[in-house]
């Protein structure tokens, strides 16, 4: 059987694995993210990689990493929290200091393969997954295939208008991601209570509706209702099988029923809309985006064999 080894390059670690082709984690590990020398970035991947091959015969290098991810050349555009990643070559780097083929993709669209491979969007093929944090972020899948648009931004959904007023010759905005992130239900509540931002985090929040606290309840209200919102939009601009999200707060057990108490109420009052969307959290949790760096290898290299993408149970 094949083993590989798959790095989630994020922005306070780079998360390791050496996997089958299966998918199944044979090892796991992390190590903190260097941001701004690339040079000690390179030796830190090959101090893994080399620390595996004493041990497996790595057959490939997968990588999920933030940013625009060319996955054809092997270069990340955009921005992200490290700094260092942006411009060289990744296939050219570790493949020509490993002699082993390389392949990455964006986290958001591993995270999505990953689920649609073996978690929430097994046996699918369109799906939207969307991840709910600082800000919110996704991926689009169709056909069973990442569909990354015309410049890359296919399934930033977090840039989507959801607030649009315009009054007296000014115009305002406000995102999905300023309404529907964990830092806009942060704000909401700092907001409600006349606190400041920095006295609270999601958590606390959630702490303090569950003891009564009314401006909480209403921010926590109002989080739920805007990423109902953008989960109905869309529904309907894509019309996936499922939308799957994605994210920290994904973990809390009564968050997709929160979000589903929402859309029935809008629901309720759209008489036009038939379709209700479906709503699931992510399965994988913080190993999705390690599943779907691996997949996506395995499709990309042809490597992906009979089975390994079976239908729902």
């Amino acid at each position: 059987m094949r083993c590989y080894i798959v790095f989630d390059i994020g922005g306070t670690y780079v998360k390791h694995a050496v996997m089958n082709e299966r998918g199944d984690f044979l090892e796991k590990g992390r190590y903190r993210s260097e941001r701004h020398d690339f040079q000690r970035f390179r030796d830190d991947l090959l101090r893994v990689v080399r620390h595996a091959q004493a041990s497996y015969e790595l057959s490939g290098i997968a990588i999920s990493s933030a940013g625009s991810v060319d996955s054809d050349i092997g270069v990340i555009g955009g921005s992200s929290a490290l700094p260092c990643i942006h411009g060289p070559n990744f296939k050219d780097v570790f493949g020509g200091a490993t002699g082993l083929p390389v392949e990455l993709e964006n986290d958001a669209n591993c995270a999505a393969l990953g689920e649609l491979w073996k978690g929430a969007g097994r046996g699918c093929r369109d799906i939207a997954f969307v991840i709910v944090g600082t800000g919110i972020g996704g991926a689009i899948v169709k056909d069973g295939r990442i569909h990354k648009g015309a410049h890359l931004h296919g399934g930033e959904f977090g840039y989507m208008l959801m607030d649009v007023r315009y009054a007296n010759g000014t115009l305002e905005c406000k995102t999905w991601s300023e309404l529907a992130a964990t830092s806009a239900l942060v704000r909401m509540a700092a907001e409600e209570k006349g606190m400041q931002e920095s006295e609270l985090d999601g958590e606390k929040v959630f702490a303090l509706a569950e003891g009564g606290d009314e401006a909480a309840q209403k921010a926590i209200d109002r989080f739920y209702f805007s990423l109902a919102q953008g989960i109905f939009n869309l529904q309907y601009a894509y019309d996936p099988e499922k939308i799957i999200v994605g994210g920290g707060i994904s973990s809390r057990s009564d968050f997709i029923s929160e979000i589903n108490k929402r859309l029935s109420a809008l629901l309720s009052v759209v008489s036009i809309a038939k379709v209700r969307p479906v709503v699931e959290a992510c399965r994988f949790k913080n190993d999705a985006n390690l599943l779907g760096a691996l997949y996506h290898y395995l499709e990309r290299r042809g490597e992906l064999g009979a089975g390994l993408f079976p239908p729902a149970d």
